[in-house]
């Protein structure tokens, strides 16, 4: 069955498989789904992103794998991930109406019209945009 919200259950899989502590989790691709975690591999929360074709006969079929990050004593680099703009209630921020998510230690991803990027390259760019989840 289709989703209403893919990014929701795509930050639902990542919470899921930090809290079992599971060194990747597989989902069904997407370009958004995509640049949320290059994001978040950009930021040290992802220890890598790949996007697969397990079938060669349907190649839009494609999978992406996300390899969680775990510190030496396999405590989860990702604490949580909050998703904030929903389907039903859609918020948007300018460029200098980014609060910074616990102080500077965690990320704000925003889409904008430049693609999807974290909170500190839109302040950089000057761009606002959607803002779909914090994480710390």
């Amino acid at each position: 069955m289709a989703s209403s919200d893919p990014l929701g259950d795509m930050i639902a899989m990542i919470k899921n498989a930090n809290a079992r502590r599971h060194l990747k989790v597989g989902l069904p691709h997407s370009r958004v789904k995509e640049g949320l975690a290059r994001v978040l591999k950009a930021e040290g929360f992802l220890s890598d992103v790949q996007v697969v074709v397990p079938d060669e006969r349907r190649p839009w079929r494609k999978m992406m794998w996300l390899y969680l990050k775990y510190d030496t004593d396999r405590r989860p680099v990702l604490t949580d991930i909050r998703r904030i703009s929903t389907p039903g209630r859609r918020i948007y921020r300018g460029a200098s109406e980014f609060g910074k998510v616990l102080d500077g230690l965690g990320v704000a991803v925003i889409t904008t019209s430049k693609g999807i990027l974290s909170d500190r390259q839109a302040r950089q760019a000057k761009v606002g945009g959607e803002l779909i989840c914090k994480v710390w």
